[in-house]
């Protein structure tokens, strides 16, 4: 009896920590995208997590584009942005005030920081 209440209780400690450790990436995020050249492009999205999965929107001078594929996983994620002759790839790294993204666009791989907007 006492071995399976530990066992309970371990199962019930790590559910737990796993749903506690899940970064909260839910709102508005906005940043730049570092471009050849050391150019920059603005960004600002719009994230959603329920149950593991990652929904939202991208935000562009051109119009507002929904994110696909989106996926969490403790502090990593993946989404995919659908962009003329296909998609693109997004990859990151929740930290405590920041997000750390990896995305390809064109064949071209970049890096943007975002921020938490305020």
């Amino acid at each position: 009896m006492k071995k399976e209440f530990l066992v309970i209780s371990a199962f019930v400690i790590i559910t737990a920590f796993s749903f506690i450790s899940m970064a909260d990436i839910n709102g508005k995020w906005i940043g730049s995208l570092t471009l050849p050249g050391d150019d920059h492009f603005p960004l600002s999205y719009t994230f959603k997590v329920d149950s593991g999965k990652l929904t939202g929107t991208a935000h562009a001078p051109q119009g507002d584009v929904a994110i696909t594929d989106g996926m969490i996983n403790g502090d990593n994620f993946s989404f995919s942005i659908p962009v003329p002759g296909g998609s693109s790839p997004h990859t990151g790294k929740v930290y405590q005030d920041s997000i750390g993204m990896d995305l390809v666009y064109k064949g071209q791989h970049l890096h943007a920081t975002l921020k938490r907007d305020k």
